[in-house]
């Protein structure tokens, strides 16, 4: 059956949208189909027409939701400082992560345990994580990170030192009197530093049996 012409595109993101937060609010459980449509004042025919049902939703908003980082990461242009690539990288991942939370949760949170698994997720959710793995490589070939590991191994320590400062913050589980703010972008200064040189004999540490 053709899609209604008030079926768009608009209302589409709209509804995604508004599941996302549902979902970030309450976990999947609490996401209804009837009740989303009533908060997007539509139809549950326009719901059906656009998803099929609330798999197709779900499926839908994962990769609504993978979409939209990739291309706020892949925004970030390459300079002739693949280092610092890294760190700016980090930088917006976190600045799109606390701009938007509920479109974070449904990617890295486990409330999106009911979306696609890990063998149907699509390709841009793997492009979230390529602009980081092309810096590091970038960084080897200029001679500004160790060759001893793989770049997909530099970038995932990078990445997860992000996500757990970001994910203190959207959890509220700073301590008391501190803001990852304050330390965010040190950290990962300290952490691309210490891939500058061969592993095992960081800075200051070489003589740490």
């Amino acid at each position: 059956m053709a899609r209604l012409k008030t079926h768009d595109e608009a209302l589409r993101l709209r509804l995604l949208h508004r599941a996302a937060a549902t979902v970030f609010d309450r976990g999947t459980a609490a996401l209804s189909l009837r009740q989303l449509a009533a908060d997007v004042k539509t139809s549950t025919t326009a719901v059906y027409s656009l998803f099929g049902n609330k798999a197709g939703l779900l499926s839908s908003l994962y990769e609504e939701a993978a979409r939209l980082f990739a291309a706020r990461l892949a925004a970030i242009r390459p300079t002739d400082d693949p280092a610092g690539d890294v760190i700016r990288l980090g930088l917006v991942y976190r600045e799109y992560a606390i701009a938007n939370p509920h479109l974070y949760a449904i990617l890295f949170s486990d409330r999106s345990v009911q979306c696609p698994s890990e063998s149907e997720r699509p390709r841009e959710a793997i492009e979230t994580y390529r602009p980081l793995v092309d810096a590091v490589r970038r960084g080897q070939q200029a001679g500004q990170f160790s060759s001893e590991s793989v770049p997909e191994v530099i970038a995932l320590s990078v990445w997860g030192t992000a996500h757990g400062l970001v994910s203190l913050v959207l959890s509220g589980n700073e301590p008391p009197g501190l803001a990852v703010a304050d330390c965010y972008e040190r950290a990962l200064g300290v952490l691309v530093a210490g891939w500058r040189v061969s592993e095992g004999k960081v800075q200051g540490f070489a003589d740490v049996p």
